[in-house]
């Protein structure tokens, strides 16, 4: 497939006709929808006349006045249908958020000293210096003295084999 490459004159050519073909559509587009506007409003609401005595524009007035109060409570039921709706999405998201559960993330280890730790928890009140090993309690050691037996080490040999001789006859 031997393409030839376009020239950025011709590429620059056309993609200004593209541009100026979707402006015209834009144009267009906003013409038509003006257009669907008035007719809806002239099929919807057609001009009051205005022809008459004061009672029948009495009368007009009324009609629109109704038609007002109308159109306001559509739209009072309306917002109060949509806010309804965005809290309960809002309960929802949480209610999906509490499922999953929050992922903590993962803490940093950090070599501190205890005393670095109060004066960054305590900012500038933390004066006193903590010695932890100064706040220990000294435990005295009591040194259990055995009496020992100086003896005869003749007898200690006399007695094991007393008991050689029992294991051996049974």
């Amino acid at each position: 497939m031997s393409e030839k490459k376009m020239s950025s004159s011709r590429r620059h050519h056309l993609k200004s006709l593209m541009l100026q073909i979707a402006a015209n559509w834009i144009v267009q587009e906003k013409k038509d929808t003006a257009a669907a506007k008035e007719r809806y409003m002239a099929e919807q609401c057609p001009a009051p006349s205005l022809s008459g005595d004061q009672a029948a524009l009495m009368e007009t007035c009324r009609k629109l006045h109704a038609l007002i109060d109308k159109v306001d409570e559509e739209r009072y039921d309306l917002q109060t249908k949509l806010g309804k709706a965005e809290k309960e999405i809002d309960d929802l998201k949480i209610k999906v958020i509490d499922l999953a559960g929050v992922k903590k993330p993962a803490l940093k280890k950090v070599r501190m000293s205890a005393d670095a730790m109060l004066k960054a928890l305590l900012g500038s009140k933390h004066t006193v210096n903590l010695d932890l090993r100064a706040n220990l309690k000294q435990v005295k050691k009591e040194v259990k003295e055995e009496p020992a037996d100086v003896g005869d080490w003749r007898k200690n040999i006399e007695d094991k084999a007393d008991r050689k001789k029992m294991f051996e006859t049974s």
